[in-house]
Formats: C-alpha cells, sequence, structure tokens
C-alpha cells in the first residue's frame, strides 16, 4: 500500500461535519466516494484528516491522508477534481513522506474565527462571517485572551468525549479588527471538540463588557462547561492551514503525539 496526501478546501454549509456517518452528507463520506468510483474499490478506504471539523465549519487549508494500492497521483487528482461537488476543492493530491500521519504528524493547526458587530450585516458573505448584534471591544477581548494562552486543560471550553484529553498548547489566541470583521486567529497544537467556539464565546462576553477580562481564568481553571460560555455559531470559523515538520521528523513527530495523547484523543474541532 501507498500513502497519499491529500490537500483540501470545502464550504461546511452542506455538510454534517466531516465525519462519515451512514446516511448523512459529510465531507469524509464525499471523498471516499468519490474515490471508490474513480479507482472502482469494492469498499472505500479510509480517509484520515488533520482535524475534524464539525457541522457547518469550513475549511481552506485541510490536509488528509489515504492508503492505496500504487496509483499515478496527477491522474487520480485530475479524476477526482471532475467529479467531487462544488463545495469540495482538491487543491492537491500526492504521495506522502515516508513517517506522514495527516493528523499524528501535525505541529499546530490554525483557525480564524470572524464575525461582524453591530455595522449590519453583508449578504455576500453571510455564509462565512457571524452577524452580531452588539458592539465588541477588541483591547478587551485581547486582554482575555493572553491568559489563555500555553499548555492547559481546557475541559471548560469544550465537549469533553470519552477517553479524549482536554489538555492542549494555546499558541495564539489574537483578535483584530478589518473593515469592520473581527478576526480572531486561534493557533494550537491540537484542538478538542468545539473548543474554538467556546473560547470565542467566552471573548464574545468580555468584548460586550459583560464580563472582566480576568473572568476567563476563573472559567478555565473551573474545569468542566461553564453554562456562562456560549458556543458561537459554527459558520464563522474556518481551518486555514496544518503545519507540518520537516520531512526527515514526520515519523518521530506521529509517534511523540501518540505516546502524549493516546490514540482515543481527538484533534477534532467545532
Amino acid at each position: 500500500m501507498t500513502r497519499y496526501r491529500l490537500d483540501l478546501a470545502y464550504d461546511g454549509a452542506g455538510f454534517r461535519g466531516w465525519a462519515a456517518q451512514p446516511g448523512l452528507r459529510t465531507v469524509q463520506g464525499e471523498i471516499e466516494s468519490a474515490i471508490a468510483t474513480v479507482l472502482r474499490l469494492d469498499m472505500p478506504a479510509r480517509l484520515t484528516c488533520a482535524g475534524r471539523t464539525d457541522t457547518g465549519v469550513h475549511a481552506r487549508g485541510q490536509v488528509a491522508h489515504i492508503d492505496l494500492d500504487a496509483v499515478d497521483p496527477e491522474r487520480l487528482e485530475r479524476r477526482l477534481r471532475r467529479i467531487l461537488p462544488a463545495d469540495i476543492s482538491l487543491r492537491r493530491l500526492r504521495r506522502a513522506p515516508a513517517g506522514f500521519d495527516a493528523r499524528f504528524s501535525a505541529l499546530e493547526r490554525r483557525y480564524v474565527y470572524r464575525l461582524r458587530d453591530s455595522s449590519g450585516s453583508d449578504p455576500l458573505v453571510r455564509r462565512f462571517v457571524v452577524s452580531w448584534p452588539r458592539a465588541v471591544d477588541v483591547p478587551a477581548m485581547n486582554a482575555a485572551a493572553r491568559h489563555l494562552l500555553g499548555e492547559h486543560d481546557f475541559a471548560a471550553f469544550c465537549r469533553k468525549r470519552a477517553g479524549a484529553s482536554t489538555v492542549r498548547t494555546l499558541l495564539e489566541l489574537q483578535v483584530t479588527r478589518r473593515a469592520g470583521v473581527v478576526e480572531t486567529t486561534v493557533r494550537a497544537d491540537a484542538f478538542c471538540h468545539s473548543m474554538v467556539r467556546g473560547l470565542m464565546g467566552a471573548l464574545v462576553a468580555v468584548g460586550e463588557g459583560r464580563q472582566d477580562p480576568a473572568w476567563v481564568v476563573d472559567v478555565l481553571d473551573g474545569g468542566v462547561r461553564d453554562p456562562r460560555v456560549k458556543v458561537m455559531p459554527a459558520h464563522g470559523l474556518v481551518l486555514e492551514e496544518v503545519v507540518y515538520p520537516r520531512v526527515r521528523d514526520m515519523a518521530a513527530r506521529a509517534e511523540e503525539t501518540r505516546q502524549y495523547r493516546g490514540e482515543p484523543g481527538d484533534t477534532r474541532q467545532a
């Protein structure tokens, strides 16, 4: 078997998330079905992605791998592009380097959450930017964000999954305003389920003045899901990039991650 890397983008609005589910339209299901059709496989080969996006979440920089009998990657790429639906873009398909694992080899994932506050909605971007009815204070949000950087147990901001760790290293949490859109960049080694949208709910509460920036420390230290933290709408979230080490370090990084996080762990994001 040969491993292949797929670089993908998709509009998440029409999918019930990444992960294949019987009877539901998902990103994984559509791509696996397309590959099975092109290669005339009796059973679809399984895709593994860097981070399983949830319902309504978009991706511009998703990465996945799949193990297949040897094929011409350029020919497979061309044929897949002809039959994949319009809301999935296969940017590139190539043989993966030795030791590559889309999930476990990743060093970090970068997401951006976008919202437009109090200045009216823009119908041209409504599928990708959340319209928020109240103004938010960007400096206050950044003051809160600084408390959350580093390695912590983010259980208070996640939907905990059985057997999955909620300890993550948050590398960047930065809020900026560009042309009326509030953009929050979030980078971490990995994310647990709904972590970014939970973090955004806390930052928005601070930005609206309902909470003090230091309040996020109390939420974090609580260690359980806090009902005061609103999980923000999914359609404002985009997986922008997945970062990998040098080729020679791929296998070592994958093994290190498996040992640290364990197979039951999850890099899902919503």
